[in-house]
């Protein structure tokens, strides 16, 4: 039995590695770019409960270099820690602090406050043809808003969006962030993403920049009002009708810490059965696959014999080896590839937890507030 598994992983690792869009590779990264003239901007930032952070994000949006007009709009959404007062104390006539109304039935959380942030820039900016979805916990480089629109411009793209650095300090950090970059680009390959004839779509909730036209196409926010994965939601829904581009950030950086192996396990667990959509087969295929693909190749290579063992080792190698160039992007060194089999029992035990969680009703959970199913 066991060198039939290991064999079997060996074939999965095979297709993994060179048919499964070259997920495991650097991925697109964009430049420094400047435009002149430069289109309008918008930017939208839903905010609850972010008075660590929200000054750095808005003043790093502030400080942009971009050369055309920028509005920035923050919505704050029933903060109890004094986040609209700081923003409010930061004096730029650009910036537009709205208090968030009362969710309506039907709506996430988030997507109520940037659908209120962005009926405001239309007062604000009324002739920004471009809106920027931004979470309040991401710091900008003075050039990111440039390099963004000049990639949309450059390829009439209806949505650009990045997946921003994130912290990679704490323990915790370095031995589970970046996995949490390698599976999201193992389930949305960003190859298969930028490809036009390809169905698969995704975007990074950090950093959405998104033309106004195709958003009015798709229904505006409304239409996705009740994703608890909004993010993919919006890039699928964009997709159907116009080109978009997913890729990695230089120039953006999430400022929230993670400092124990808690706080990622929360922030797997938030919407990790709602990627499964609930489904209780699809959680157990889940499980099995993380098994066959992480699992069998180390236990293969540490207790099985003979052939079971050199397919199993052939095997952790492929893993560690697709691992290598994330750990790099993260600047950490490749001696933590072989353990990822490690991390990858850590987020499937993540998973499972969001289905109890979801089980016992507790549901999603964004900012203290849960939602007990999708479209709740």
């Amino acid at each position: 039995m066991m060198i039939w598994l290991a064999a079997l992983s060996l074939l999965v690792w095979t297709y993994l590695l060179t048919a499964h869009g070259r997920f495991w590779q650097a991925g697109p990264i964009l430049d420094p770019a400047r435009l002149d003239p430069a289109p309008p901007v918008a930017v939208v930032i839903p905010a609850r409960d972010e008075a660590p952070v929200i000054e750095r994000a808005l003043r790093s949006l502030l400080a942009q270099t971009y050369a055309g007009p920028l509005a920035v709009i923050l919505v704050d959404d029933g903060s109890t820690d004094g986040t609209g007062e700081i923003a409010r104390a930061i004096d730029d006539p650009r910036l537009t602090v709205l208090t968030g109304k009362p969710r309506p039935d039907g709506w996430s959380g988030k997507l109520w406050a940037v659908a209120q942030g962005i009926d405001a820039a239309s007062r604000a900016a009324p002739d920004a043809e471009l809106i920027l979805l931004s979470d309040a916990d991401i710091e900008h480089d003075p050039a990111h808003l440039g390099a963004l629109v000049a990639r949309q411009q450059a390829e009439g793209l209806d949505l650009v969006s990045e997946m921003v650095e994130l912290n990679c300090e704490s323990m915790a950090e370095r031995a589970l962030v970046p996995a949490f970059v390698f599976f999201f680009a193992l389930l949305y390959p960003f190859a298969r993403v930028n490809n036009p004839k390809s169905r698969v779509a995704a975007a990074a909730g950090g950093t959405i920049l998104i033309r106004r036209a195709a958003l009015a196409r798709i229904g505006g926010i409304a239409a996705v009002r009740g994703a608890l994965i909004d993010d993919v939601t919006l890039a699928t829904a964009v997709k159907a009708g116009g080109p978009i581009y997913l890729g990695h950030s230089q120039l953006a950086r999430s400022i929230r810490p993670y400092p124990h192996p808690a706080d990622i396990w929360r922030m797997v667990a938030r919407t990790a059965y709602v990627q499964l959509r609930y489904s209780p087969l699809l959680l157990a295929g889940t499980v099995l696959g993380m098994g066959l693909v992480w699992l069998v190749p180390p236990v293969a290579a540490l207790f099985g014999h003979g052939a079971a063992r050199w397919l199993g080792l052939l095997a952790w190698a492929a893993a560690s080896f697709s691992y290598v160039p994330t750990l790099l992007r993260f600047r950490l060194s490749p001696i933590w590839a072989p353990f990822l089999p490690l991390v990858a029992c850590f987020y499937t035990a993540a998973t499972l937890g969001s289905a109890v969680n979801h089980y016992r009703g507790r549901g999603v959970v964004w900012k203290s507030r849960a939602y007990q199913g999708a479209g709740a």
